[in-house]
């Protein structure tokens, strides 16, 4: 069967690729999934994402001997229903069955997959023109193109755009955030020291706080805490391609996100810790080292990795139980901080920069219906807005509806 293999660049950095099953890899494939390391400077993460739904596409293709270039419309359906359902459309048996993807897995793999037509359609002509993500437009339009074309005479594309953000993010009630914190590690005011893990609170400390995504979070460098020294603290989202976990700044675009003193004085307790382990070991210890790394298993001191974290993460819901929700990721912090804050009054463009989205509207995708939601509640009480209504009077009706 296709599948994706890991491979360790010479400098280091890992990235995936996808092979056929003789082992081959898959020459149309890697030429894409090269231009999106080297062109598109996509994350390793994202390469192997995407590395992922080609090896199911073409997995499913081989099994059905469908050949690549125009594989219609039954094999893009069959492919769909094998991915929510776990079983090809077909007579023939297999022992490999994807795992029964959810609604955003399967809109992930077929992102994967359009931008792999789009790019093979552009590269070597008429390939599959309509599994293509929307067909493409002339460099230079008119300015009254809109007037001139109807929406209704373009070929819409056959593999759907994105769309994730159908319903409510989840979220954390401040209870919830709590409990995983103190499950982590808690400060003891006689002894004046913390117990537990102080590491892996600061890091959902540093989620909660700041919206950061993981993979931002564990990019974060020493130099990159910028202390208050009578100011406010905050901490630079630097754009690196060299981290040694693998982690990047989405769209490689950086930031400064603010933080309160209370999250500063915690990162100053995990200094010390961090400083007193050094020096235990003969280690050192510079302004260029990541901030979250290890302090017990593994190399010591070496920077926290993605799936360090989630481990992380399975222990403490272990630890919480029914606590908290289940099935929560550290994502959730992120939806959590901007609920919260647009809750709270903050304006939207506010939001934006500070979890470094590119275009308000993407907040207002992922979150607006937090401030619809209480907007809607406020208007529960639509007898405070009626009573200031007055209507002409008529026989057997009164003038103000307060009266009623």
């Amino acid at each position: 069967m296709a599948r994706t293999q890991k491979v360790v660049l010479p400098d280091g950095g890992v990235t995936w690729s996808v092979l056929d099953r003789d082992h081959a890899v898959v020459g149309p494939v890697e030429e894409w999934l090269e231009w999106l390391r080297v062109a598109c400077a996509f994350s390793p993460n994202t390469v192997k994402a995407y590395s992922r739904g080609l090896a199911l596409w073409w997995h499913y293709l081989e099994q059905n001997g469908v050949e690549w270039r125009d594989p219609g419309l039954t094999a893009l359906s069959g492919f769909i229903g094998w991915l929510t359902g776990g079983d090809l459309p077909t007579a023939r048996q297999h022992r490999v069955k994807p795992t029964t993807c959810g609604p955003r897995t399967v809109s992930l793999r077929l992102a994967a997959l359009a931008s792999f037509y789009e790019w093979s359609e552009r590269q070597c002509g008429a390939v599959a023109p309509r599994l293509g993500r929307a067909r493409r437009e002339p460099e230079f339009q008119s300015f009254l193109t809109h007037l001139q074309s109807r929406r209704r005479d373009r070929p819409a594309a056959l593999v759907p755009r994105r769309r994730w953000h159908t319903g409510p993010t989840p979220v954390f009630l401040p209870v919830h955030v709590q409990r995983i914190l103190d499950s982590a590690a808690t400060f003891d005011p006689i002894s004046r020291s913390w117990a537990g893990n102080l590491r892996d609170r600061l890091l959902f400390e540093i989620l909660a706080e700041t919206g950061l995504r993981l993979g931002e979070a564990l990019g974060v460098r020493h130099e990159d805490w910028i202390v208050g020294r009578g100011g406010t603290p905050y901490i630079e989202v630097v754009p690196r391609g060299d981290n040694p976990n693998g982690a990047r700044v989405k769209n490689m675009k950086g930031r400064r996100v603010f933080v309160s003193d209370r999250l500063e004085r915690i990162y100053g307790d995990f200094l010390y810790e961090v400083g007193d382990v050094a020096d235990r070991h003969g280690l050192p210890l510079r302004d260029t080292d990541p901030v979250l790394v290890n302090t017990g298993g593994g190399q010591l001191l070496a920077a926290m990795t993605p799936s360090g974290v989630y481990r992380v993460v399975e222990r403490l819901q272990r630890r919480v139980g029914g606590a908290v929700p289940s099935g929560w990721t550290p994502h959730w912090f992120r939806h959590t901080h901007a609920t919260a804050l647009l809750l709270s009054g903050v304006p939207a463009h506010v939001v934006m920069r500070r979890l470094g989205h590119a275009q308000v509207q993407t907040t207002l995708d992922l979150y607006g219906w937090v401030t619809e939601e209480a907007e809607l509640r406020s208007v529960a009480e639509w007898r405070t807005f009626a009573q200031g209504w007055h209507l002409p009077t008529e026989q057997g009706y009164t003038t103000n509806l307060e009266n009623r």
